[in-house]
């Protein structure tokens, strides 16, 4: 179920925002130009986040994946091989009931589903990570060159910061510091010689851009748009575990009597603290928190004796799944507080109102398990069909791929006027070439943009 609703649909809609044809144009450009130290876009050094994902997006270029899927798979295949380590290691480690409702609530979630979906950055950078995290609770020298590995391959995702997010499993090592040094030098040798070559080429204007503006201003300036308030990520972190969200209730105290578990605790309030107090915060910047919360919540599903209603609730929300996504469209183009309230589809509703009846059931007859994988499975069903209805929309709607696909030879010569950036990064990932802003009078053609619609004046 789970790797129907990862896999299917990569290609159902165009490339969607600003960020999502920007780096796959950057990974072809890539493998196009056969420089894979310094990434272009359009010809110019671009030094905004590091070379992993445009890595694999070369990679499925040359094998000629196709404009969509090039960019997506291996981020969905990050994603889903995640979830896959995710449950070995939890199986391991607390056993199979443990192993099975994590799972089950990790793959599932929205924020990580989500993500797994679009080919940008969060999943590369989350799956290599809470893969390294998880591995630093287990002792042994083989171990600490699988997490020095993946710890290197998390800074070739997305810089810095998940040194400075790794940092509390210092603790981990401190009986243990030879497992420690070789942490160290793995990911040193795996992320070091890119960073060493890449300014080598490019000098200051690497370090400037990359080092100083997206990551030290990022953390401390308004000048990136992207504030929010200190309370932000906390109903962001919720919204990313729906519809799992109401089995936040049962971690309780004793839980954290383990001293895995301990540990993982007092990471995710470390990294929550961290993120909140950076200026400029999106959604993605807390999705490694994810894997630890689901570990948590699987742990405690899996040894309280009464659960019922937080899962029961669980399974009703799934109703609202479809609901939730007919505003996705509309929240991408004009903002969710502008959109106009969903429809309340009554089929849905009650298909979740009977699966939280049967989860109920099940649960008074002490069949947790069968109840968890009834709920998961209704959410596979629901997200298959969300998914068939959504990603058409979202691909007449926020997507420029069906603009281009009827104005293609046209736009080979067209100016913009008044696009907005989405759209124009679009555009310009599927002509391949910088389209340049209109000047003068009525050139033509000129794609102009209307509110959220583009219109073609030739």
């Amino acid at each position: 179920m789970l790797a129907l609703v990862y896999f299917w649909g990569l290609s159902k809609a165009g490339m969607l925002s600003t960020d999502e044809p920007r780096y796959a144009a950057i990974g072809r450009e890539m493998a196009q130009s056969g420089d894979w130290v310094t990434p272009h876009l359009w010809g110019s050094p671009w030094f905004e986040k590091p070379p992993l994902l445009y890595w694999s997006t070369a990679i499925a270029t040359k094998l000629s994946l196709g404009t969509e899927l090039a960019p997506r798979l291996p981020v969905a295949l990050a994603g889903y091989a995640f979830v896959a380590f995710f449950y070995l290691f939890v199986r391991s480690r607390f056993g199979e009931p443990a192993a099975l409702f994590s799972t089950a609530i990790l793959g599932g979630s929205a924020g990580w589903l989500a993500y797994s979906t679009v080919a940008v950055t969060d999943i590369p950078l989350s799956a290599t990570f809470c893969a390294a995290l998880l591995l630093a609770l287990v002792p042994g020298r083989r171990v600490a060159v699988a997490t020095g590995v993946l710890l290197g391959l998390a800074v070739l995702a997305k810089g810095l910061v998940p040194l400075v997010l790794f940092f509390p499993a210092v603790w981990l090592y401190r009986r243990r510091i030879p497992d420690l040094a070789i942490v160290l030098a793995c990911c040193l040798a795996v992320a070091g010689p890119w960073y060493a070559l890449v300014t080598l080429r490019n000098g200051h204007a690497f370090v400037d851009e990359f080092i100083w503006k997206h990551h030290f201003q990022r953390f401390t300036s308004d000048a990136l748009q992207h504030v929010r308030p200190m309370w932000f990520y906390l109903p962001v972190l919720l919204a990313g575990l729906f519809p799992w969200t109401p089995l936040v209730v049962l971690i309780r105290p004793r839980l954290f009597e383990d001293a895995a578990l301990k540990f993982l605790g007092v990471w995710t309030i470390y990294a929550l603290v961290f993120f909140s107090a950076s200026r400029n915060k999106l959604p993605g910047y807390i999705l490694p928190l994810l894997p630890a919360l689901a570990l948590l919540i699987g742990v405690a599903l899996a040894s309280v004796r009464k659960t019922r209603y937080p899962l029961a609730l669980a399974a009703l929300l799934i109703g609202l799944v479809p609901i939730a996504a007919s505003v996705v469209p509309q929240a991408l183009v004009i903002g969710l507080s502008k959109s106009r309230p969903p429809s309340f589809d009554w089929l849905w509703i009650f298909a979740g109102a009977f699966a939280a009846g049967v989860c109920l059931l099940l649960e008074f007859q002490d069949r947790r398990a069968d109840a968890v994988i009834l709920v998961a499975v209704a959410l596979g069903i629901t997200l298959l069909r969300t998914k068939s209805i959504l990603l058409p929309a979202l691909d007449r709607t926020v997507s420029a791929r069906q603009f281009y696909l009827r104005h293609a030879p046209a736009l080979e010569k067209a100016c913009l006027q008044d696009v907005n950036r989405d759209q124009a990064y679009g555009l310009q990932y599927y002509t391949g070439r910088i389209i340049p802003v209109c000047s003068g009078e009525n050139p033509i053609p000129r794609v102009v943009g209307v509110g959220s619609r583009l219109i073609l004046l030739d």
